[in-house]
């Protein structure tokens, strides 16, 4: 299934939400980072042919960065990077706050947004540009202790 196939297969009101989404991280992600689509979502990954050890729960996965995923009551960003960078984390928390007026619904890497219309498209937008996939794969590794 790809990124349009899943999009297609939303309702309606979540299409457009969910496409706004997937351009931003398309069109501003650094140079390295792959796309694909699946039942489950949309995801954007660094691929094995930067980073052949894969993902460390299951190698034969590229390693993961983000994923937009329509759940029942809220579309779902998963930032990795946010989990793993404190200090991303804290200017996107803030930035988060300045733009939008109801209040940042966030797990770990989690980010729920309940209210469609108000998406902050170009915050992800910038979200998008702060990790190239050299910088993910360095705090991935350090957080995993890999040497």
């Amino acid at each position: 299934m790809s990124s349009q196939e899943y999009i297609s297969s939303l309702p309606a009101e979540r299409q457009e939400a969910v496409q706004a989404l997937r351009d931003a991280f398309a069109k501003k992600l650094p140079k390295g980072f792959s796309e694909s689509g699946g039942p489950t979502g949309i995801h954007f990954a660094v691929p094995h042919s930067i980073y052949p050890n894969g993902y460390h729960v299951n190698p034969k996965q590229p390693l993961p960065f983000v994923s937009i995923i329509s759940q029942k009551n809220f579309v779902a960003v998963y930032h990795m990077g946010l989990y793993a960078d404190p200090e991303t984390l804290s200017w996107f928390q803030q930035e988060y706050a300045s733009r939008v007026p109801t209040k940042l619904d966030m797990g770990k890497s989690c980010i729920r947004l309940k209210k469609i219309d108000q998406i902050p498209v170009g915050l992800f937008e910038e979200l998008a540009q702060k990790f190239t996939t050299e910088r993910w794969i360095g705090l991935y590794e350090s957080a995993i202790n890999v040497r």
